[in-house]
């Protein structure tokens, strides 16, 4: 990597906008582009470091090569290539390849596969001997106490329900046989979706991880640091949506993360090609040359600014430095001229010139038409030259702007991950990978020590694919009245996932292995062969013909779980031959740039189990192969997409990504530590809040009709039994929707009509009725205590569940429908993540219409009209007909209770609903129960006798 630290500044004129961008050092802020290297200018030399920050400091470099890959990587991509062979060559003489490019020979009595390669022992230490054996984590069950009781729940409940779903259909309504039917079809709907979110939960685990342990095997002081390097992804798209004050905060608590810098590499995406975020990370670089050190010094946390000095909390406290008053005031200061700069820069950026924007040498921003751009690349920090106030080194930081071009399908937020992929291998090639929004900040600054416990231990880190982080908040009221902090699903369902193949990845506070995302399978262990096994010949099949049939039957079932690739088949390939036959390299090479892409260096860095990029790599190789690798017409003819990195398909592509990992046998990790990892915003107003519920679902509908869908894909593979139910219910749960919004209808229908879709019931039927509703409270009851969820929370989601359900649920079913059978595509907007500046939760208040509302609001309405007429009509007709009343005035209420929240974001800014609206309630109530008394329009009128004709004798 120290490669890269070299480059000098040239530029070239060809095309509209042709300038080349190189580095004479990876801190000196030249922004490059796409384009070819006819020639090197030294007339238009970089701005100098001090400029950073004024708009338009930098000079692009534009690409028209139609194939840039074959001109400038084939000796790199041939040199990183020999030194992989050469690392399998040392692999297969019994040493441990290093990632400084060393070696160490296995110990006596250990295999190659119990030691982590990463790491030098001593092993006279006798102290870390013993200490290296110790795991760096391991599972906490729940005590038996709190978990045996709520199985034994769960399978009671099943059987009550089974009792009950029984009784429901002997026994029909005949005088409501309509009714009857929609409500045993939707009771039979919502059992099954019980069971399918319920059964995923029955062993839930909780982890412990051990950092002093971690410390002492990787990162001892005095001596280098043998941690794993850490690439880290920041996607933002829109910054009048996503502020760039937001983006800048979640930057500098990742660039002062407690993690050696060296190890350390930050990827912007900005995938709206926006000068003004380009410009506020310019800003932003600069401010963290006094920020990191002081977070360090301090140890400071959060180590995102804006929080960090938003704490309500005595900055005092265990604070013995005499100094830290003064650097505290001094480093606000700071902080508050950074935040003017930036809204300087958002003031600026509200009204776009005509022309566009100009940058200072007065060429025009390569990026003013968002949809027609060439890629751009900006290293801001790095090693050398990318030194804090006190002169340490800075960890990378690295703006990147794919291609666009009209006629090219970008994936939205999936390609853009993607492409940070393959850049990111390029230059700097961390064995792992972490995904932030823009809008979640490192809030525990050991968050990527947390990971590396999992993913570097020895045992268990080989078959990882990644460590998944709860999601946690900041900004929500304290009632969280439309469920935003999610704490059922993250702190119940993700839990009981781990206890089985691990969570689901939830798009953000994600560490992924590498190697999963290239589409291997990980490491089996070997097992007996089976009587099958044995007569197939197992893995013991050496010769062409069995090889063959092989990769045939692995084509056969390409739409399986079947791995795309097997690092050790690959190795054992090219190993057999000795390495005496070129042709056999060459091959394998065409093979794997068909999968990944026309880029030889890509494929070689793909290959490094333990990352890094090829000490013989050259600065400019590395810089214009990464520009190839982010252009738009890369992924034309690959597995990209499909079977390598973000799976394309859905726009909830973050479910898909993980499906596809598990499918394959990889398991993942849950990691709660005590101090929440990761925090983020939520949009907490009703309409941003629907509108990102109806994202999730429509994206759920899409995989339930996709080739992936879990109910059909992938059987045969490694995916565990209770982990597909899960994987079914996070696509099929917006089908819930439609009998749900039907059992919403009936209570009002009954009250109304007069019907009830439950016959008269019997002492003994009524038992059951009783014992379904004290196991579904005792579940609940249960899954709170061993979980932790407050009852409010649980409250909160139940209610959510029924708003959701009934309309942003309702409407992704029916885009979805329309996009898989008329091919009507539905675009979605990016969730706002706007600031509170006008007051504590300003952002709660707001009403802003969308057809989102119509469902729920005309519920709510036919159903308190239902209640009014049932009371109404039960007053007229005496005390005999209350009775049936409270059945049908039971079920109104339930649905009037589930979408109270949904009434008070109606209401507006007020903490309690407006006397006028009481008042006015109250006499439309009054007026319109004597207009129904009056008309009683649902009673049948029985006609009494003609006195006429009949007289007294009638």
């Amino acid at each position: 990597m120290l490669a890269l630290l070299s480059m000098t500044a040239v530029r070239l004129g060809m095309g509209s906008m042709t300038v080349v961008r190189s580095l004479e050092d990876i801190s000196r802020h030249s922004l490059i582009i796409s384009g070819e290297i006819p020639g090197a200018s030294p007339d238009h030399m970089m701005s100098p470091v001090g400029n950073i920050g004024r708009r338009g400091h930098q000079f692009p470099y534009v690409n028209h090569s139609p194939n840039p890959s074959r001109e400038f990587s084939g000796s790199l991509g041939n040199v990183a290539w020999k030194e992989r062979v050469d690392g399998w060559k040392m692999k297969d003489k019994g040493a441990i390849p290093m990632t400084n490019g060393t070696s160490i020979a296995p110990s006596e009595g250990r295999g190659v596969g119990d030691i982590d390669a990463s790491t030098d022992y001593n092993m006279e230490d006798a102290l870390l001997n013993d200490e290296t054996r110790q795991p760096l984590s391991r599972k906490v069950p729940i005590p038996s106490s709190r978990i045996n009781p709520y199985r034994m729940v769960i399978v009671l409940r099943l059987i009550v329900l089974c009792i009950f779903l029984h009784y429901r259909i002997t026994n029909p309504v005949r005088n409501a046989y309509p009714l009857w039917l929609l409500s045993v079809i939707c009771e039979i709907w919502f059992a099954l979706s019980w069971i399918l979110d319920q059964f995923p939960k029955w062993s839930p685990i909780n982890r412990e991880t051990y950092l002093d342990r971690l410390a002492l095997r990787y990162d001892r002081e005095g001596e280098p640091s043998q941690l794993a390097p850490v690439d880290i992804f920041v996607s933002t798209v829109d910054p009048m949506k996503e502020p760039p004050l937001v983006t800048a905060n979640t930057v500098l608590s990742i660039l002062a993360v407690d993690y050696p810098v060296d190890k350390v590499s930050c990827y912007v995406s900005d995938d709206g090609a926006a000068m003004l975020t380009f410009d506020a990370l310019a800003e932003t670089s600069e401010f963290a040359r006094k920020w990191v050190p002081f977070c360090k010094k301090y140890n400071i946390e959060p180590r995102a600014p804006e929080w960090y000095f938003a704490q309500k909390i005595d900055y005092l406290k265990d604070k013995i430095q005499t100094s830290f008053v003064k650097d505290r005031r001094a480093m606000k200061r700071e902080y508050e001229e950074f935040k003017v700069r930036i809204n300087g820069l958002v003031a600026k950026a509200q009204k776009v010139p005509e022309e566009g924007w100009i940058m200072q040498d007065g060429t025009p921003w390569p990026g003013n038409n968002t949809r027609d751009h060439p890629g751009m690349i900006q290293v801001f920090l790095g090693h050398s030259g990318g030194l804090d106030a006190e002169g340490n080194e800075l960890p990378r930081l690295v703006y990147v702007s794919r291609e666009k071009r009209p006629g090219f399908q970008h994936h939205k937020k999936a390609g853009a991950m993607n492409a940070l992929v393959r850049v990111s291998a390029v230059l700097t090639n961390g064995q792992y990978l972490l995904n932030l929004d823009c809008d979640h900040y490192i809030n525990n600054s050991k968050a990527l020590r947390e990971a590396m416990c999992f993913l570097m231990d020895p045992n268990l880190g080989r078959s990882v694919c990644y460590v998944q982080f709860p999601q946690r908040f900041d900004g929500i009221d304290r009632n969280d009245r439309y469920a935003n902090r999610n704490t059922v699903f993250f702190d119940i369902n993700l839990r009981g996932l781990d206890g089985l193949q691990g969570p689901v990845y939830v798009g953000t506070g994600c560490v992924f292995n590498r190697t999963a995302l290239y589409g291997y399978e990980p490491p089996i262990k070997k097992k007996k062969p089976v009587f099958f096994s044995s007569l197939c010949g197992g893995r013991k099949k050496t010769s062409k013909s069995k090889k063959k049939s092989s990769e045939k039957k692995s084509h056969k079932h390409a739409d399986s779980s079947v791995p795309v690739f097997n690092l050790e088949d690959i190795e054992e390939g090219i190993e057999g031959s000795q390495f005496d036959d070129e042709k056999s390299l060459i091959m394998s090479q065409m093979s794997l740039e068909k999968r990944f892409g026309q880029s030889s260096v890509f494929v070689a860095s793909t290959l490094m189990e333990y990352g890094g990029v090829p000490q013989s790599a050259t600065p400019e190789s590395l810089l214009k192969e990464a520009i190839h690798v982010i252009s738009c017409g890369y992924e034309d003819k690959t597995d990209w997409g499909s079977e390598i990195g973000w799976i394309y398909g859905s726009v909830t592509e973050d479910i898909l990504t993980g499906f596809k990992m598990h499918a394959r046998g990889w398991r993942s990790i849950y990691c709660m530590p005590k101090r929440p990892a990761f925090k983020g915003s939520a949009p907490i107003n009703l309409s941003d809040r629907l509108n990102q519920v109806l994202r999730w679902a429509l994206g759920s509908i899409e995989i339930l009709f996709s080739r992936h869908c879990p109910i059909w894909y992938g059987y045969g593979g490694r995916l565990k039994f209770l982990e597909r139910f899960a994987y079914v219910n996070t696509t099929i749960y917006p089908l819930t929707s439609i009998p749900l919004l039907l059992y919403c209808i009936l209570p009002a229908v009954c009250l109304l009509t007069g019907k009830f879709i439950i016959p008269e019931i019997s002492n003994f039927a009524s038992i059951w009725f009783i014992l379904l509703f004290i196991s579904i409270f005792a579940t609940g009851i249960l899954e709170m205590r061993w979980s932790g969820v407050g009852i409010d929370e649980w409250w909160r989601n139940e209610q959510f569940w029924v708003i959701g359900g009934i309309s942003a649920h309702l409407f992704a079913v029916f885009q979805g429908l329309l996009k898989v059978l008329a091919g009507i595509d539905t675009s979605f907007t990016v969730t706002s993540k706007a600031t509170d500046e006008e007051g504590d939760f300003a952002e709660l208040y707001m009403f802003k219409w969308t057809t989102l509302l119509i469902p729920p609001t005309t519920i709510l309405i036919i159903n308190l009209v239902g209640v009014v007429a049932g009371i109404s009509y039960a007053i007229n007709s005496g005390y005999q007909s209350w009775g049936p009343l409270f059945g049908k005035l039971f079920f109104a209420f339930w649905v009037i209770v589930h979408l109270y929240p949904f009434l008070k974001g109606l209401m507006g800014r007020q903490n309690r609903t407006p006397t006028i609206v009481v008042v006015w309630a109250i006499l439309l109530a009054s007026i319109f129960s004597l207009l129904w008394v009056r008309i009683d329009p649902f009673t049948t009128r029985v006609t009494g006798p003609d006195i006429v004709k009949c007289g007294i004798n009638c």
